[in-house]
């Protein structure tokens, strides 16, 4: 079972507390008003009631036994990057760090932020990239670049082989599965030939994706 360490239990700490649960994952969580922390007691091993900026305080948490750790302070940017640095210098193995801004994203890879989440960016980048290209139903951003849609097949595929349609060399489309009635299917054989009520999982970069859907 994997662990995480939660600094900061506004909107976005809360949402990663239910979805960790909803995974069956262990959760310590901190903040420095306890009101923001009652509601979340049934899911977290922990909640404590602290500054996470002094380093003592972080220290005593043990951060490096935990298998990632979010910095999700919204209000106080100084304490994010303050918390960001100490997380990186007691050892811990991997530290998210929540940034509103280009400027605070730029200072917190800086000092060692492994990955940055910029809520307000990646919902509009999702939001804009399924909208603006047809049968696309849904995406997975894995960077600011890759992302896994799901996509609807286009008429002209329907009966067609992977062999035929040649997506890899002629859109740098990779074909990772189908998606039939929620199963998920893995593509193992280059002659399957698509067939209607089916979606398709790819992964590219959002220009061919949406070349490919012309």
């Amino acid at each position: 079972m994997k662990s995480f360490f939660i600094i900061g239990m506004g909107a976005l700490g809360k949402h990663l507390c239910r979805e960790f649960d909803k995974n069956n994952c262990e959760m310590m969580v901190a903040d420095v008003d306890p009101d923001t922390l009652d509601e979340l007691l049934p899911s977290v091993v922990s909640a404590k009631v602290c500054d996470c900026t002094k380093p003592d305080v972080l220290k005593s948490f043990g951060v490096d036994e935990f298998d990632a750790c979010f910095v999700c302070v919204e209000k106080d940017f100084q304490a994010c990057l303050e918390i960001t640095d100490l997380l990186k210098e007691l050892g811990a193995k991997k530290v998210y760090s929540a940034a509103n801004r280009d400027v605070e994203e730029k200072f917190l890879l800086r000092i060692g932020a492994d990955r940055i989440i910029y809520p307000e960016r990646d919902v509009a980048a999702k939001v804009a990239g399924l909208e603006s290209a047809r049968n696309i139903v849904d995406c997975i951003n894995l960077s600011e670049e890759y992302s896994i849609y799901e996509i609807e097949p286009l008429k002209e595929w329907i009966g067609k082989t992977l062999i035929e349609l040649d997506f890899r060399n002629r859109y740098h489309i990779n074909i990772i599965a189908l998606k039939k009635e929620e199963r998920v299917i893995p593509i193992f054989r280059s002659d399957y030939a698509f067939e209607e009520g089916e979606h398709l999982l790819v992964l590219g970069h959002m220009n061919d994706i949406k070349r490919m859907l012309k």
